[in-house]
């Protein structure tokens, strides 16, 4: 029998698949089934700065404030007594599915500031998370901020957490940093237990009707695993924290890619999304059945072995790579240059 664990942010897991933060983890029965299906662990739907601090505005404007200009009000408060903040809402859940699981729970924290929200993980780990998950998704659109700046922005949230609990944490990150080597190492050196390779920025659209911008969600396509991959490939060996592959993880073949380039563990979301909980159990079968007929004894074994430090030519991890594709390419049937 092949030997599926692996480690990631210290954590025994028993495979290297890890469904990452998305609606699916916000439902009870569907983290149960999810489980059932052999995830190794999961991260929670996130906990989003924007609207603790929206919600602690709203109610110091309607409650705390509201005898200013009228003493009389000052008895009065609107709120029943069993009212849950968000915060508490997500607190509840977080208990729950520690109560209920028996994997490990990455609680996810989403913010750009090192405002009063980074106080939430205090709460996060009495509720149990067993690690935090930090994704700053922060688009750099002042043109007053360098990009010097914009790393600092990540140390310094990393450091504020670190400085309050005693948990492992991992950062996920943006894939459009100009150095991220050094910026991983940079955020090595504050503290952090792992990274996960890379954010997915959702674009907005135009309404040509309306001429509105307007969101859209996109899921993912195996085609963006990648440039993760590649990016896996080049970091492991190189350092030491933890390394996760998310986005465009949708089958055996794209988990397998991001172990050999060295992943720990890979997230999936998108696939799941659209094929239900219950397909993260074929994905795992067909990893094993795949390890099995390669001779694979291991996980471990697998892990980094097609890193750019193992490859058999590094160099396809670099410039070299990108003329040989260019003039690989020849046009479709019929098409004529």
């Amino acid at each position: 029998m092949v030997d599926l664990s692996t480690t990631y942010l210290g954590l025994q897991l028993d495979n290297p698949l890890v469904p990452s933060s998305s609606p699916l983890t916000k439902e009870l029965d569907t983290a149960k089934r999810l489980e059932d299906a052999g995830a190794s662990a999961l991260v929670t739907h996130s906990l989003f700065e924007e609207k603790i601090r929206e919600e602690d505005e709203r109610l110091m404007r309607f409650m705390h404030n509201q005898e200013i200009g009228s003493p009389e009000a000052d008895t009065f408060r609107a709120l029943p007594d069993d009212y849950m903040t968000y915060q508490e809402k997500y607190l509840e859940h977080l208990l729950k599915l520690k109560s209920s699981l028996n994997i490990p729970i990455i609680a996810s924290m989403n913010g750009t500031t090192r405002g009063g929200w980074v106080d939430s993980c205090k709460e996060l780990e009495q509720a149990g998370a067993d690690a935090l998950e930090l994704n700053i998704y922060y688009v750099a659109a002042d043109a007053q901020e360098n990009a010097g700046q914009v790393e600092q922005r990540y140390v310094d949230i990393l450091q504020a957490i670190k400085a309050q609990v005693n948990l492992p944490v991992t950062m996920k990150l943006s894939s459009q940093f100009s150095a991220p080597l050094a910026l991983v190492r940079q955020l090595e050196e504050a503290g952090c237990d792992g990274v996960a390779l890379f954010n997915r920025f959702y674009q907005p659209d135009i309404d040509l009707e309306t001429l509105e911008v307007v969101p859209r969600l996109q899921l993912s396509t195996p085609e963006e695993s990648l440039l993760r991959i590649r990016w896996a490939a080049l970091l492991s060996g190189r350092v030491s924290c933890s390394l996760a592959v998310t986005g465009g993880i949708h089958s055996r073949t794209e988990v397998i890619k991001a172990l050999l380039a060295g992943a720990d563990v890979t997230h999936m979301c998108s696939a799941l999304l659209m094929k239900g909980p219950d397909y993260l159990r074929q994905v795992l079968q067909e990893l094993q059945q795949w390890l099995e007929e390669f001779e694979y004894e291991s996980v471990a074994q697998l892990k980094g072995s097609v890193s750019q430090s193992k490859a058999i030519d590094p160099a396809a991890y670099e410039r070299a790579n990108y003329v040989n594709v260019l003039d690989s390419y020849t046009p479709p049937p019929g098409v004529r240059w």
